[in-house]
Order: structure tokens, then C-alpha cells, then sequence
């Protein structure tokens, strides 16, 4: 069992090192931010029944970045919240974002809710009120999220989602 763990945290060490370099993950942070805003201002977004998922974003990817580098958080909540930024980051996911748009951030969120849920279910949420930047109560939210999602990306996507989390994190 140690050496799982030893894997993970090596694991773990090296994916936030890549991704969380600040101006790495502030980069991404502020361009998908002034996507999100240059989409809610077009037809497409008024138009979008999940606009307020998607416009919470940029938030959830600050949320869980602040909860990696926080020293509060375990291991095993990091190595999920690390893979789940990894996720968001890639090009290439099961909704690809160059491909659909701003839309294709839709099962990025769908991740960041389980993740979060999970996180909450096995730690105090007052760390994720913390660093909640958003609008509106977040774990309210991530319910509303969770709820909809089988509606939002479909439930095959999202068990091919929650699957490649737990091949990855296991």
C-alpha cells in the first residue's frame, strides 16, 4: 500500500509542478476567462441552457488550483484534483474545446463537479468556500451540476469521465 502511495504522491509532484506553475495555470485561468465573457456576450450563450455552468468555469479551475496548493487538502484529494486540472488543461478530452468552442468545456465541468463532490464528502467545505470566487453558493452549484449532467453531456460521456478518473487515481 505505501508503494501506491509513494507512486501517487510522486505522481502527484510531478503533474503539479508542470501545471501549476503560476503563470502557467494564471495564463489559462485569464484566457478562459475572456473566452467566457466574449461567448456570454454572443447569441450563443443566451441561447445556451447550460451558460451558467459554463460561465462558473474559470472559477471552478481557480477553485482547484488553490485547493492543490493548499497544504490542508491530502494526498489523495490532490491526486484528484491534479488529474481533473490536467483534464481541463488538455486539448484533447471527450468534448474537445477547439472543436466545439466554449461548449466543449461542458464535461471539464461535469469532472470538476465529481471531483468536488467527492472532496467535500471526505473533507470540511469550508476550504472550498475559501477559495470560491464565483458567483452564488458553491456546493449548491456543484449539486446543481451533478444533478444535470446526465442531461448536459450524456451519461455514457460521463461514465467514460468518471472511469478514466479512477483507471487514473487507483
Amino acid at each position: 500500500m505505501a508503494d501506491q502511495n509513494d507512486f501517487k504522491e510522486e505522481k502527484e509532484v510531478e503533474i503539479e509542478a508542470e501545471i501549476l506553475e503560476e503563470e502557467k495555470y494564471e495564463d489559462f485561468y485569464q484566457k478562459l476567462r475572456k473566452k467566457v465573457m466574449t461567448w456570454l456576450n454572443s447569441q450563443n450563450a443566451k441561447d445556451n441552457k447550460w451558460a451558467s455552468y459554463l460561465i462558473a468555469a474559470p472559477d471552478l479551475f481557480y477553485l482547484m488550483v488553490k485547493l492543490v496548493m493548499d497544504k490542508e487538502v491530502e494526498t489523495d484529494q490532490k491526486v484528484k484534483l491534479v488529474f481533473a486540472l490536467a483534464y481541463f488543461i488538455s486539448p484533447f478530452d471527450l468534448l474537445p474545446e477547439a472543436v466545439l468552442g466554449i461548449v466543449g468545456y461542458l464535461d471539464d465541468v461535469a469532472l470538476t463537479a465529481y471531483v468536488l463532490n467527492d472532496f467535500i464528502a471526505k473533507t470540511d467545505e469550508t476550504l472550498i468556500r475559501k477559495y470560491w470566487l464565483g458567483e452564488g453558493d458553491i456546493l449548491d452549484l456543484i449539486k446543481k451540476i451533478i444533478s444535470t449532467t446526465d442531461e448536459m453531456i450524456g451519461s455514457g460521456l460521463y461514465r467514460k469521465l468518471i472511469d478514466k478518473l479512477n483507471k487514473k487515481v487507483n
